[in-house]
């Protein structure tokens, strides 16, 4: 099943707890503190792959969490770092904040890697307390708590080249005969329910092309399932146009060229100026002297028209083949290449300037309960409280040190503090004295 869009959520690795211990052995009786600090958590990381087409695998494994790391251990033992997790999705996925649906990241080539969110810090043991006036810490640092964040991936197909036109044009055909690809074929509408690459070699090289399914008139604005494939044409650089010449649809060529167009110009101006190769297809469907009638009267018609919908930036070629005769498709090949080598590939998503992985270390909210208590919270408490022991005198004295030395008293005073009123920071409760 082919799925373009999913959404997950991603969750690095808390890093681990610094570790309390005192050194005790016949040498050293007297030994000081040797808690080793604790590990850093795991990462999460995004990885293109070209071994995948399709973000299915996320349809069925929507949470993805990095291990933590491990906690500190006696004689400055650092606990061990949280194992990574690398997500792999196909080139071509884009990656958006699921809160403010910002890109972030847009993993185009093989191997290309993101780091999304970054492991928590592991906690100082209590080792790295000891002064020369704190001879004997018994606290440590937790580790730093990760982020859980939503990413929404979306999957742009990379190809060279995009087939467009009506449903049952022959886009399939032309693409099984002109490459590896082996796409379903069948005589009716929307036979392709996914886009198909077929890679076609040109001598010592090679180019992409990507057949683009459900093309018909409103398929901009919904219409049919062109809307949701036309993306998957937003990269290319070169677009073959296929229009039935035979008209043995019932459809006019000139009216089909004309809509097309205008669902490519409707959807992204960039699209409508990207150069275009008509191809004429059906050609073994008409006699020999018709074709030529057909084919004189639609290039007429469409050097007449073409400003009206489109702006080429090249002169655009119209080439009549026949998949299954092969007619012409060695000059198709030739036609392609030649315009591919004087189009550069199309750059990455721009990317905004957003921090999907930014720490807060600095924000203070303080707000007050019914019961008149005044709770303090943000990203400045959740960096001090790491370290704060309530049962070690003096890791509680460095506590309401901060809190006066950072202003957080003053803040809470200008909230209406008094004495005798109830403060709580996390999980600690103190009544405040002048």
């Amino acid at each position: 099943m082919f799925i373009d869009k999913a959404k997950i959520t991603i969750k690095a690795g808390d890093g681990g707890k610094g570790a309390v211990s005192f050194l005790r052995n016949k040498q050293t009786a007297n030994g000081g503190p040797d808690g080793g600090d604790g590990g850093k958590g795991g990462d999460i990381i995004f990885r293109a792959s070209n071994s995948l087409n399709t973000l299915y695998g996320f349809k069925f494994k929507k949470k993805f969490v990095a291990e933590n790391g491990s906690d500190g251990g006696k004689t400055r033992k650092t606990g061990s770092d949280g194992r990574d997790v690398i997500i792999e999705v196909p080139c071509g996925t884009i990656l958006y904040d699921g809160e403010t649906n910002k890109v972030f990241a847009d993993l185009q080539n093989d191997g290309d890697l993101f780091t999304a969110l970054k492991g928590g810090l592991g906690g100082k043991g209590n080792e790295f307390y000891k002064t020369s006036t704190r001879q004997s810490p018994r606290f440590s640092q937790s580790g730093e708590v990760a982020k859980e964040r939503e990413v929404i991936l979306e999957l742009k197909t990379l190809a060279d080249v995009g087939l467009v036109g009506y449903p049952n044009v022959g886009k399939s055909t032309l693409l099984s005969v002109i490459s590896n690809a082996r796409p379903k074929i069948a005589n009716y509408a929307f036979t392709t329910l996914t886009p198909n690459l077929g890679v076609v070699q040109y001598h010592d090289n090679s180019f992409v092309v990507a057949d683009i399914p459900g093309l018909i008139e409103g398929a901009s604005e919904g219409v049919g399932l062109g809307h949701y494939f036309l993306k998957h044409i937003e990269r290319v650089r070169l677009i073959l146009h296929l229009i039935d010449i035979s008209e043995s649809e019932g459809r006019n060529a000139v009216e089909d060229f004309k809509i097309i167009n205008k669902e490519l110009a409707h959807y992204s101006e960039k699209l409508s100026q990207l150069n275009q190769i008509i191809i004429l297809t059906k050609c073994d469907l008409v006699e020999e002297k018709e074709l030529t009638e057909k084919i004189d009267n639609f290039t007429k018609e469409i050097k007449k028209i073409k400003s009206q919908y489109f702006c080429f930036k090249t002169n655009f070629d119209i080439l009549p083949i026949s998949s299954i005769s092969n007619k012409n498709l060695e000059k198709l090949k030739d036609l392609v290449w030649t315009y591919l080598e004087k189009t550069p590939k199309q750059q990455a998503v721009i990317i905004e300037e957003t921090e999907f992985d930014k720490r807060d270390k600095t924000s203070i909210e303080i707000t007050r309960n019914d019961d008149g208590s005044f709770v303090v919270s943000g990203g400045y408490v959740d960096q001090l409280i790491r370290g704060i022991v309530l049962s070690d005198y003096n890791s509680f004295a460095y506590f309401q040190l901060r809190l006066k030395r950072d202003g957080i008293i003053d803040k809470l005073k200008e909230k209406g503090l008094k004495e005798g009123d109830t403060v709580k920071i996390k999980d600690i409760s103190f009544e405040y004295v002048e």
